[in-house]
C-alpha cells in the first residue's frame, strides 16, 4: 500500500509541477517579450501620465493595450497583481516530487557506488546541502560583484559548471543532472522570494506613503529577473534529462550537462535579442553547434561482434542470459519487484517472452549506454553486459 500511495503522490506532484512550471515560465517569457516590445506612446495624454512604453495586441477576440510607466502612475491603484505564486508553487511541487521519487528511494536513485559509496542518509544530506549551498554561493556572487553584470554572469557560469562537476562525482548521473537543475530552480525561486517581490513591495510602500523611491530595489529585481530568464532553458533540460540516459551515463557526463545548458543559454539569447528587434542567427547557430558536438561526443561506439569460425555471430545460451536478468534486473523489473513498489517504467522481465520483447531496450540501456541497472545497484559486471550484447547481436533468441 505504501508503494501505491507513493505512486499517487508522484503522479499528482508531477502533474501540478508541470502545470505551475508552465504558468511561471510562460509569464516570465511573456514579460521579457513585453518589456522588449514596448514603443514610446505618441499620445500626449499618455506621456503626461508618465507612460514610457505601450503595446497594442489582439488575442482571443479582443484588443489589449498594456502600458509601462517610467516610474509609477500618479495614483497607485489598490488592485495590483503580483506574480509570485507561480514561482513558489513550481518550487514546492518540484521539491515534493524530489522527496517522493528521489529521497524516499535514495539508495536506488541518488547513490551509484561506482561513483561514491555512501549511505542513503548521507546521500539525502548531500542533496539537500547541494540545493542550499547553490543559493548561498550565487547570492554572495551577486551581492559582492552585482555592479558588473558581466562579472556576475561569468562567475555564476563558472560556479554552475563546478557544481555540475561535483554533483556528477557524488551522485548517480541521473540524480546529478536533476539535482543541478533543482539547484538552479531553487536559485530562481529564491530570487523571487528574497529579492524581486520584497523589492517591489518596498517600492509600492514608498509610493503609497509619498516617500522617494530608492532605485536600487528596481535595479536588483531587474538583475535577478534577467538571470532567471537565462536559467530557464538549462533548468528545463536538466529536469527532462532523466528520460535520456545517453546524456547522464556518458563517462564525462558533467561536461555533457554543462554544454547542453550552455546551448540553452545561447538559444535563449537569440530570442531575447529578437524581442528587441535584433536578429542575430549566430546565437542559435552556436547553440546548435554545441548540441551537435555533444551528439557526436556521446554517440555509442560500435561493438565488435564475437564471431565463430564460420564468421557468424556466436550463439549465447539463453539460460545464461536469463541468469543475468534474474540476478541483476528483476529486482526492479518484475510483477512483484523487491526494490520498488511496482515494476519500473512498467517493464517486466520475469519470463522468456518478456525478455525477448524488451531485447532492444535491454541492449540499449544495459549494454550500449550502461545506464541500467540504475546506479548499478545490483552490481552487474562488464562481462555480463558483454554477454547480453552478444545475445542480442546473435538475434536475441530465447531457445538454447
Amino acid at each position: 500500500m505504501e508503494g501505491y500511495i507513493l505512486d499517487w503522490a508522484n503522479m499528482l506532484f508531477r502533474w501540478v509541477h508541470v502545470i505551475t512550471a508552465i504558468a511561471w515560465i510562460g509569464s516570465s517569457f511573456y514579460f521579457v517579450w513585453l518589456d522588449n516590445s514596448l514603443t514610446r506612446p505618441d499620445d500626449p495624454d499618455l506621456q503626461e501620465k508618465g507612460v514610457g512604453g505601450e503595446l497594442w495586441a489582439v488575442h482571443g477576440g479582443g484588443f489589449y493595450n498594456p502600458q509601462k510607466y517610467l516610474s509609477a502612475p500618479k495614483t497607485l491603484p489598490e488592485n495590483l497583481h503580483w506574480f509570485y505564486w507561480e514561482s513558489y508553487s513550481t518550487w514546492m511541487t518540484g521539491f515534493g516530487l524530489l522527496v517522493v521519487l528521489y529521497l524516499f528511494n535514495a539508495s536506488t536513485f541518488l547513490v551509484d557506488k561506482n561513483v561514491m559509496d555512501m549511505s542513503a542518509g548521507a546521500a539525502i544530506g548531500f542533496a539537500l546541502s547541494y540545493l542550499a549551498v547553490g543559493w548561498v554561493v550565487y547570492d554572495c556572487i551577486c551581492r559582492v560583484f552585482g555592479k558588473s553584470d558581466r562579472t556576475v554572469g561569468i562567475l555564476v557560469a563558472i560556479y554552475v559548471a563546478l557544481a555540475a562537476y561535483v554533483a556528477c562525482h557524488v551522485f548517480s548521473g541521473r540524480a546529478a543532472f536533476l539535482l543541478t537543475g533543482a539547484m538552479i530552480a531553487t536559485i530562481m525561486s529564491a530570487n523571487v522570494l528574497v529579492w524581486i517581490i520584497p523589492g517591489q513591495r518596498k517600492v509600492v510602500a514608498a509610493l503609497r506613503a509619498g516617500d522617494p523611491v530608492d532605485p536600487v530595489h528596481g535595479k536588483n529585481a531587474k538583475q535577478r529577473s534577467v538571470h532567471n530568464t537565462y536559467f530557464t532553458l538549462p533548468v528545463l533540460f536538466a529536469m527532462l534529462s532523466n528520460h535520456y540516459s545517453m546524456t547522464y551515463s556518458y563517462k564525462y557526463n558533467w561536461a555533457v550537462l554543462v554544454l547542453i545548458m550552455l546551448a540553452g543559454v545561447l538559444i535563449r539569447q537569440f530570442f531575447i535579442l529578437k524581442h528587441k528587434g535584433k536578429i542575430n542567427v549566430a546565437w542559435p547557430a552556436a547553440g546548435v553547434a554545441v548540441l551537435a558536438v555533444v551528439a557526436v561526443m556521446i554517440a555509442p561506439q560500435p561493438r565488435e561482434t564475437v564471431a565463430n569460425k564460420d564468421g557468424a555471430a556466436s550463439q549465447v545460451s539463453f539460460t545464461k542470459v536469463q541468469e543475468v536478468i534474474n540476478s541483476r534486473c528483476v529486482q526492479c523489473h518484475a510483477a512483484a519487484p523487491k526494490m520498488m513498489p511496482t515494476a519500473a517504467k512498467g517493464i517486466k522481465l520475469d519470463t522468456a517472452d518478456e525478455i525477448k520483447a524488451h531485447a532492444q531496450l535491454i541492449y540499449q540501456q544495459a549494454v550500449q549506454q550502461k545506464a541500467m541497472p540504475l546506479g548499478n545497484v545490483t552490481q552487474i559486471t562488464d562481462d555480463e553486459r558483454a554477454l547480453l550484447g552478444q545475445w542480442f547481436e546473435a538475434g536475441a533468441k530465447t531457445t538454447n
